[in-house]
């Protein structure tokens, strides 16, 4: 029972469990108890009893740290917050502890995988479908099987429209393949527009490497916003629309003209952002010799607030991992001002 609560708590915080830019390694948990019994061997050996007959000293209180050394020892701030409860939480056991560092390594091996969903889809559905035609054109592959492949591979990159009732957004798998064939055909039969929005690539010949290229460079948001075509914004008759919830009207923001071309783009690759589409959420201070209250900043972006209700089921699980009261402040980044405050208390009863 208290694995699974452990689990539980630590997989709501999992998105927020990844180091986003590269950081010095710090050791594992099995090195650190390796460490904490050398110093404690080392201790023993240097033990000497006749220290305990000499008089008691006055006590002395230990010294007060300032905030920034204190932010500064805690690596504050720190956005991978499982990485700080692993490291800093004071009531977790070293298998709970271990626990969470076994989450944060799953997230942050999964991390990349999530900016490149339109990539990997869109690469699986070309390869295949290139091997499949291939061999049917050579005959190692029937009429029969290959319409099979046929419905099945339609039926994967079917994308209904926006009036369609299962209309659920942009099918990766159809932006991701429509995008790469479209890729194959600059390089391999270009147009005059090709050759001056994509001069790296128009007419180099072989589709295949410059697509490799591609897939090692690039992810999700940097893909969209280089090579995506006007052709393909044309035949695909996308446009941006503002869905202001201030505003009393949808706006049409760009259509299929040169300005529009680029801000549909831009757009659309900023639905691919990692950084622009989660939460800038990360632990800012934490006072350990007085009330021990975590507290953590979100970076409000573009006026939108932390759903209510998840953030609150989500600070509950901070707070029960802490071990103590947990404070949540929606800041403006422009004006620094407090937009809204969410906290929570642990339970006594957790674990």
């Amino acid at each position: 029972m208290a694995v699974e609560q452990l689990l539980d708590a630590a997989h709501a915080l999992m998105s927020h469990g990844v180091h986003r830019y590269p950081r010095p390694r710090r050791p594992d948990l099995k090195t650190e108890e390796r460490r904490a019994k050398e110093r404690l061997q080392y201790q023993e050996q240097v033990f000497n009893d006749l220290w305990r007959t000499l008089p008691n000293a006055p006590a002395k209180s230990g010294p007060v740290l300032s905030e920034e050394r204190r932010r500064a020892l805690l690596e504050l701030p720190q956005e991978n917050v499982l990485y700080f409860l692993e490291k800093s939480a004071p009531r977790l056991q070293p298998w709970q502890r271990e626990l969470l560092r076994i989450v944060r390594l799953v997230a942050q091996y999964f991390y990349p995988q999530s900016q490149t969903k339109v990539m990997n889809e869109g690469c699986a559905c070309w390869v295949h479908y290139k091997i499949m035609t291939t061999l049917h054109e050579e005959g190692a592959l029937n009429d029969g099987a290959f319409l099979e492949f046929l419905q099945s591979h339609t039926n994967v990159v079917y994308q209904p429209e926006f009036n369609d009732p299962h209309y659920n957004g942009i099918n990766p798998y159809a932006l991701g393949l429509g995008m790469m064939q479209d890729i194959e055909r600059i390089v391999v039969d270009p147009t005059d527009e090709d050759r001056e929005w994509f001069p790296d690539i128009a007419g180099k010949g072989d589709a295949t490497a410059v697509l490799q290229d591609i897939w090692a460079n690039y992810r999700d948001e940097s893909f969209v916003s280089q090579f995506l075509s006007p052709r393909l914004i044309r035949q695909w008759r996308m446009f941006h629309l503002l869905d202001d919830s201030g505003q009393p009207e949808l706006r049409v923001e760009a259509i299929h003209d040169e300005h529009g071309y680029r801000r549909i783009r831009r757009a659309l690759a900023r639905h691919y952002d990692v950084a622009w589409n989660d939460p800038d959420i990360q632990v800012v201070d934490v006072d350990l010799a007085g009330d021990r209250r975590l507290i953590l900043h979100h970076s409000v972006l573009n006026g939108v607030l932390l759903a209510e209700n998840d953030t609150r089921q989500v600070l509950q699980h901070l707070a029960d991992l802490w071990g103590y009261d947990v404070l949540l402040k929606e800041i403006d980044p422009a004006s620094n001002a407090v937009l809204k405050e969410h906290s929570a208390s642990a339970r006594s009863t957790f674990f």
